[in-house]
């Protein structure tokens, strides 16, 4: 099945405690159908000191459910849908109808 939500998009969290909050896709994992989202579902992980790193207590997000998010459009959510131009399949954001931007990732 294609991707509707990639890294780098723009999303709005549906559900839980997080809901309304906006973010950046980190990390999406499609096996697990989660994706992993800037300052939503932050975790805090008591870790022991290694030679590595400092212990403490370390704040990170932990992955939510893809169905909890949705795309960010002029700051509301809205369904993704994929259109043929060309010879190009797009993803199209159903609220508008608009071509969601595919991120450019160079690194």
């Amino acid at each position: 099945m294609a991707a509707k939500i990639k890294k780098g998009d723009t999303v709005v969290v549906l559900a839980g405690k997080s809901r309304g909050t906006e973010g950046e896709v980190l990390a999406v994992y499609p096996k697990e159908n989660r994706v992993l989202v800037r300052g939503v579902n932050v975790i805090a992980r008591h870790t022991k000191q290694t030679a590595q790193e400092r212990g403490g207590i370390i704040r990170r997000e932990a992955p939510i459910h893809v169905s909890n998010v949705a795309i960010s459009v002029e700051g509301k959510p809205s369904r993704v849908g994929f259109k043929v131009e060309g010879d190009k399949k797009v993803r199209v954001a159903k609220r508008t109808g608009e071509t969601i931007k595919e991120v450019v990732n160079n690194g």
